[in-house]
């Protein structure tokens, strides 16, 4: 008799509603069935109000505000004055950062002071910031979305010659005597632990454009500068006989265009069918 016996039907998944609802009346199934849908339908709800909240903190993508300028190694501004004249001749808002230190002390303390001027800008009103960093100021922004929550203030991101991979110049100068190659030097040596800290591939938003030139002398390898997760462009893929320096990127005029196209209204796209000459 023991061996034939059958458990109970409370027991069996399937029946009467299966395992969980097993043995209650059609009543209360009906009942708790109900609350478990309304509860699903509550989470759905709610991860759409998460999501807007999301968006809602993003900068909007179609409404430019102030541009932050970071100045390369040395932190000279007076590299970036051309470029920043013609962006303020479109009307828009821009801010060319003192770097502490004469630019030459830790990135991380830059990245500290660009995220006051952003700081600023915002509480001033602009909708979002553009930023464009000149060689090591690049990294510098870099670091800045990264550690200053970039992702909900900063709408495109322009990096010029920066070597987002180290520059050889500055791993002969670490190895070099002690005192040569201050601080920002050593964290731009190649495999350097800040290089290593940062995102790859870069965070997305911002949008991200890299240039640089193939003549680049200063950041070598040139190639230095191409960065996982943005738009790359190296300017001789586009205008093959142009000759162009670490120094004259920020003031060429065709370098110039490509900037002023990458942080106007329209979505940031590869640049194509350009025209070589200079504007």
């Amino acid at each position: 008799m023991l061996c034939n016996s059958v458990p109970p039907d409370t027991a069996r998944p399937g029946h009467d509603g299966g395992v969980l609802f097993g043995g209650l009346s059609p009543r209360r199934r009906a009942l708790l069935t109900g609350i478990a849908a309304l509860a699903a339908v509550g989470l759905v709800l709610a991860g759409f109000g998460v999501v807007r909240q999301v968006l809602k903190a993003l900068p909007p993508a179609d409404r430019p505000g102030s541009v932050v300028m970071v100045p390369g190694f040395g932190g000279g501004i007076g590299s970036l004055d051309g470029l920043a004249a013609r962006i303020r001749a479109t009307g828009r808002d821009v801010r060319v950062v003192a770097l502490p230190d004469g630019g030459v002390g830790s990135l991380n303390a830059q990245a500290a002071v660009v995220d006051t001027y952003v700081a600023e800008a915002l509480r001033g009103g602009a909708p979002s910031v553009d930023v464009i960093g000149y060689s090591a100021g690049g990294v510098v922004a870099r670091l800045w979305v990264q550690e200053y929550g970039g992702q909900r203030k900063a709408r495109r991101v322009v990096t010029l010659g920066s070597p987002h991979h180290g520059a050889s110049i500055a791993a002969v100068g670490a190895a070099g005597l002690p005192g040569a190659c201050p601080v920002a030097c050593q964290q731009l040596a190649p495999g350097s632990q800040l290089l290593q800290g940062l995102s790859v591939p870069v965070p997305v938003p911002p949008v991200w454009l890299s240039v640089w030139t193939v003549d680049d002398e200063t950041v070598t390898p040139p190639e230095s500068a191409r960065l996982e997760g943005a738009i790359n462009v190296a300017v001789q893929s586009l205008c093959p006989r142009l000759r162009l320096s670490h120094s004259q990127l920020p003031t060429d005029g065709f370098v110039t265009g490509l900037v002023l196209r990458a942080i106007g209204e329209a979505a940031l796209t590869a640049p194509q069918n350009v025209s070589c000459v200079s504007s």
